[in-house]
């Protein structure tokens, strides 16, 4: 009745829940996550070359790589954005260099400086949701909580 363990069936899965989930967060919840996705990268590769697990480093630098050329680069509305848009296309490339720097030249502090460049940004993007959700709320006269 049912068949054995599929590999392929396992990740045409997970393509559809990730599709699926896709349609259900907004924006902001997507690019907050692609933040979380290139720091969470960049950690794992950072503990594989310390456990001296090359495949590893790589793979967990070559994510990061993508995630900031593939998603947040190209998310960059380079038109409308202005000196900002292009301040975030500017970082992202360098970020981008230096990771790829770091994979070629077993570099962990090429690796951190990357993260203590883009986890600033992550935490004032994810810093826009909180004053956003506070105006709503000031704006509809509902009384506003905020985190200590």
């Amino acid at each position: 009745m049912f068949s054995a363990y599929s590999p392929r069936a396992a990740n045409a899965y997970q393509r559809i829940n990730v599709e699926t989930s896709m349609h259900t967060i907004d924006q902001h919840q997507l690019v907050a996550l692609l933040y979380e996705g290139v720091l969470g990268s960049i950690a794992v590769a950072r503990g594989a070359m310390a456990r001296g697990d090359v495949l590893g480093k790589v793979n967990g630098i070559s994510k990061a790589v993508r995630i900031l050329e593939e998603g947040l680069s190209t998310a960059l509305d380079k038109a409308d954005g202005g000196e900002l848009a292009q301040n975030l296309g500017d970082l992202y490339d360098y970020c981008m260099h230096r990771l790829i720097l770091a994979n070629a030249r077993n570099d962990d502090a090429m690796m951190l400086e990357v993260m203590r460049l883009i986890e600033p940004v992550a935490q004032g993007w994810n810093e826009i949701k909180k004053i956003d959700a506070s105006t709503e709320a000031l704006v509809s006269g509902q009384p506003v909580l905020m985190e200590a």
